[in-house]
């Protein structure tokens, strides 16, 4: 079932990459009971359910894109960094939220000289990086020192989620990756209540969107006999895109990719996790990619090439304020998981390796 009030934590939660307290927060809260809670110099947590066999993580980002304040002007203005790949033609008037390192939140927006102003050679172009920056209505850097905003405090987007008119379809931030927070929570608490045949480990991890800083840092110990990466990829079903490749489709299923140019899921692996969808009745949409990337990226330096595949919950508009999912793919996407730990045991576990 659905859990809105869950989504809507997660989403609602800022945490951009560096900054992932709140998104832990929810991790321990939500998975309390449900296993062995341990967390890391690095940031990452893991909750552990033993079992007899061979083990499986689930693996999640805690973080979302942003922005960091690299300095204030004096008459008051916030200059930035980037957290993550922001398509700047988003940015430019949308409401942002200054996290101070009290807990506070300063609203203001992202300002840019005015079209007015501009020479007509710049009107068109894409606005850079070091021409942006957050208005929060100060006159002086006095006063946003006042408010407790200094150099390095993060800056996120002030979005609350929302169900839009049509039944299923939600809008909010962050759905990279909190769909796949939501997903990997919801299916340990499910999987927390069973007995499984083998161990199933939910971890997440911090820092994916500058560069999967969190899952390279896990350490060899852990290292599991699969890892299930769950993710907020983008949907390709919106006005202008081809039919053709259309892989992502909102209401259409659980997103099971086979390639992107960071992992390459084993074949057998795929057919496996295939058949255990049509098996169980579960819409998904195999996918292949040719660019993006997810944590499955580290399982080859860090995890000796450890099989990994990626189920996302198509999202349309990521790496923007706002994203509209279907709350169906959640759905299919957390019955998948758990069906696929479900039939993981140690008779079948190598059957994907080459």
């Amino acid at each position: 079932m659905f859990d809105r009030e869950l989504l809507e934590r997660c989403s609602n939660a800022c945490a951009v990459s560096g900054f992932e307290d709140e998104v832990r927060a929810i991790f321990r809260h939500e998975l309390h009971g449900c296993g062995t809670i341990s967390g890391a110099v690095s940031g990452n947590i893991m909750c552990e359910k033993k079992g007899p066999g061979p083990t499986v993580a689930l693996m999640a980002h805690m973080d979302e894109i942003g922005f960091m304040v690299q300095g204030v002007t004096e008459d008051g203005f916030l200059l930035l960094v980037p957290l993550g790949g922001w398509w700047n033609h988003t940015l430019p008037s949308q409401r942002m939220l200054v996290q101070t390192r009290d807990g506070r939140r300063i609203p203001g927006q992202i300002g840019t000289k005015p079209p007015h102003l501009l020479p007509e050679s710049q009107r068109s172009q894409v606005m850079p990086n070091d021409a942006l920056f957050v208005d929060i209505g100060a006159s002086s850097r006095a006063e946003v020192e006042e408010l407790g905003i200094r150099l390095g405090c993060a800056v996120v987007p002030d979005v609350q989620l929302q169900p839009l008119a049509i039944p299923h379809r939600w809008m909010g931030k962050a759905f990279d990756n909190r769909a796949g927070v939501y997903c990997m929570i919801e299916a340990m608490r499910r999987l927390a209540l069973e007995e499984l045949p083998c161990t199933v480990r939910a971890i997440g991890t911090v820092q994916e969107e500058v560069g999967t800083r969190g899952a390279r840092a896990l350490s060899a110990d852990m290292m599991p006999d699969l890892a299930i990466i769950l993710e907020g990829p983008p949907a390709d079903d919106t006005f202008g895109q081809s039919g053709v490749c259309r892989q992502g489709v909102l209401g259409s299923g659980v997103q099971v990719r086979l390639y992107d140019p960071t992992n390459i899921t084993p074949p057998a692996l795929a057919d496996f996790v295939l058949n255990i969808a049509a098996q169980e009745g579960i819409p998904c949409q195999p996918t292949v990619r040719r660019t993006g990337g997810t944590d499955a990226a580290a399982s080859y330096p860090n995890w000796a090439g450890v099989p990994a595949i990626v189920f996302g919950v198509p999202t349309r508009y990521i790496h923007s304020h706002n994203g509209i999912l279907d709350d169906r793919d959640l759905e299919a996407c957390v019955r998948l998981t758990c069906a696929v730990v479900r039939n993981i045991n140690a008779h079948n576990h190598t059957l994907y390796l080459p």
